[in-house]
């Protein structure tokens, strides 16, 4: 239970809401966004006074598309995102006044829409990834929210100070950070999105497990290959070893055509060790680079930083610039009782695969759907357990995924010798060499739909399961199915229709036959469950989806199929909607990942087995 010694207000009467909702990044909003698509009303507080001018993350992936569209923003967000049009390629080089190595090639969001619908196979998600910077995203959820979503406070430049629970709520303390004035509020439910640092998982004791990827890097690429990597870059660049930090220079420049030198690319990544991201391709980037011991930071001149590292002199006018310790973090525990994690708070990744924020935004819509169904009186406790169960293995699956990504890059550090940067035939060869490393390496980073959308819940407790699951598809592919607990095919109806616009906030029932679906009506409206059947005749649909009835979670899950209704229709949904009771489970820190069997070949293409 939270709690703390300063529990004291100026306001005398609390302020009373359903939900209160600590942070205000992208996790935050997105919860919000959701509670009010399902009707549930929400104070968020955030203890910044603006949304953040830090580019943080910079992909949104087709399942936090699909997500968004499903909460109807997906269009807005990509109004302020990047161009459509725009490729989303990833280039290596030597440096961008040098030579490239290699490219990944990528099709822009109109090539992948248009592709997805021709091949409607199944194994794509509905929408395609969108490339927009979080200091671009944030403002536009919070406009959203402010303007369209009702009974939503938002109240920026306002944190969290402490709480207390108890079985029927919460007891919050809110300051306000501009004048310091308190505020008590009480809610039935407090979600932390509150990010890294975040209080509510430090009031409610909950306890970090990091993995630390100095060791991880020594185990699993070893010793041999790392130890004489340094010593070179020491003896040839004087380059210490890293010692975990990341110096980031967000900038901008009207000299595109150099920045551009190659192509445009979304991200141009060097053997040296750093990644230039475009923003927008057009005026804005943002280099990160590792540093090594020893090295100030604060003596770092940013713009110096960046000419040195791209080797290219040019105007540009430095935003943000500051070291920052990228970290393979996850909680023990996803929250108790009437308090929840989500988003960095419970987990937090190194950028490789973008998995941060995409992360985040699954919890914030099953933790939404979840607490609104408990507020609005159909849901059971067994919900947020539940949560924490099928979050949380989600959270460990993608920080593996995370650290084999940052494997990646760090073995291609380790190929870095000053031969790369030769005009003279050694040079050629090297760079010839490096540059099918680096292809035969590959980019799952940016090419694993079985995490990004391949996911599934296999035990959660309020999901009915078959005795014999397929095998899961691993990183790199998702196979579509129905699957209990998976998410299920994004298809197009023969008229054009896609059939995840078809879902509704509650429970979805499709129906591909005339099959009697009285009894899940029945059961219900008994219950107060909200429920949506859709009809639905489409041969090509039905052999996707595998059954003649399969119900749909308002997070776009599967919770059961079949072909008949069940014997106890009210059964199945009292465990879906969580009034069935369930054991607790304690969650086991997480074993060291990825594999730890190398060598490199072997541990590097471990996506394609998991």
């Amino acid at each position: 239970m939270g709690a703390s010694s300063d529990h004291r207000a100026t306001d005398a009467a609390p302020v009373e809401v359903p939900v209160l909702i600590a942070g205000g990044g992208p996790v935050g909003l997105t919860l919000a966004l959701t509670l009010a698509r399902h009707g549930v009303a929400a104070m968020l507080v955030e203890r910044n006074p603006t949304t953040t001018s830090h580019p943080k993350m910079d992909i949104t992936n087709g399942r936090s598309m699909e997500l968004f569209r499903h909460l109807g923003v997906a269009d807005d967000l990509r109004e302020v995102a990047v161009g459509e049009d725009h490729p989303f390629d990833v280039s290596w080089v030597t440096k961008l006044g040098g030579w490239e190595l290699a490219r990944f090639r990528y099709p822009s969001v109109a090539e992948r829409r248009a592709g997805f619908r021709a091949a409607n196979d199944g194994t794509a998600a509905l929408e395609p990834p969108m490339r927009v910077s979080q200091a671009i995203l944030e403002p536009a959820l919070k406009e959203i929210l402010e303007t369209r979503a009702e009974g939503i406070e938002v109240r920026y430049g306002w944190g969290l100070v402490s709480f207390r629970q108890d079985s029927s709520g919460v007891d919050a303390v809110i300051r306000c950070t501009a004048t310091g004035r308190t505020q008590t509020v009480r809610a039935r439910y407090l979600a932390g999105c509150d990010g890294a640092g975040s209080v509510v998982r430090r009031e409610l004791g909950i306890a970090l497990h990091d993995i630390d990827l100095q060791r991880l890097a020594a185990r699993e690429l070893g010793l041999q290959r790392l130890v004489p990597a340094a010593l070179r870059a020491y003896r040839e660049d004087r380059e210490m070893p890293m010692d975990g930090r990341v110096y980031m220079v967000h900038f901008t420049s009207p000299a595109r055509a150099l920045l551009e030198r190659f192509g445009t690319s979304w991200h141009t990544q060097s053997p040296e060790g750093w990644t230039l991201i475009s923003q927008n391709d057009r005026d804005t980037w943002t280099l990160h680079c590792p540093i090594g011991c020893g090295v100030d930071a604060e003596s770092i001149d940013p713009e110096q930083f960046l000419f040195d590292h791209l080797g290219l002199e040019f105007e540009c006018d430095i935003l943000v610039a500051n070291a920052w310790r990228p970290r393979l973090s996850l909680a023990d525990k996803f929250g108790s009782g009437r308090v929840w994690l989500a988003g960095d708070s419970a987990h937090q990744v190194v950028p490789a695969g973008g998995y941060g924020m995409n992360t985040g935004v699954g919890d914030a819509v099953g933790l939404g759907w979840m607490l609104a169904a408990n507020v609005r009186g159909w849901g059971g406790p067994g919900l947020l357990h539940a949560y924490e169960t099928e979050r949380r293995q989600v959270a460990v699956r993608n920080r593996k995924a995370s650290a084999r990504h940052t494997l990646v890059r760090l073995a291609i550090k380790a190929m870095h010798s000053r031969r790369l940067h030769s005009q003279g035939w050694d040079g050629d060869r090297e760079r010839s060499r490096i540059g099918r490393e680096i292809l035969d390496l590959g980019n799952l980073e940016n090419e694993a739909d079985g995490i990004e959308h391949g996911y599934r819940y296999d035990t959660s407790p309020v999901i009915e399961h078959e005795h014999r699951p397929r095998p899961d598809g691993g990183m790199h592919v998702y196979h579509p199915g129905t699957d209990p607990g998976c998410r299920p095919p994004s298809v197009f109806l023969a008229d054009g229709t896609a059939l995840f616009d078809l879902f509704g906030q509650g429970l979805t029932l499709l129906r591909f036959t005339e099959t009697d679906v009285r009894p899940f009506v029945a059961a219900a409206a008994e219950s107060g469950t909200p429920l949506h059947v859709v009809d639905i005749r489409d041969d090509h649909a039905r052999a996707l989806y595998e059954r003649d009835l399969v119900l749909v979670r308002p997070d776009q899950h599967v919770a059961w199929r079949g072909n008949t209704a069940p014997a106890s229709a009210a059964a199945v949904l009292d465990r879906i909607r969580g009034r069935t009771p369930v054991p607790v489970a304690v969650p086991e820190p997480e074993s060291h990942p990825p594999t730890g069997r190398g060598p490199l070949r072997r541990l590097l293409h471990a996506g394609a087995e998991n």
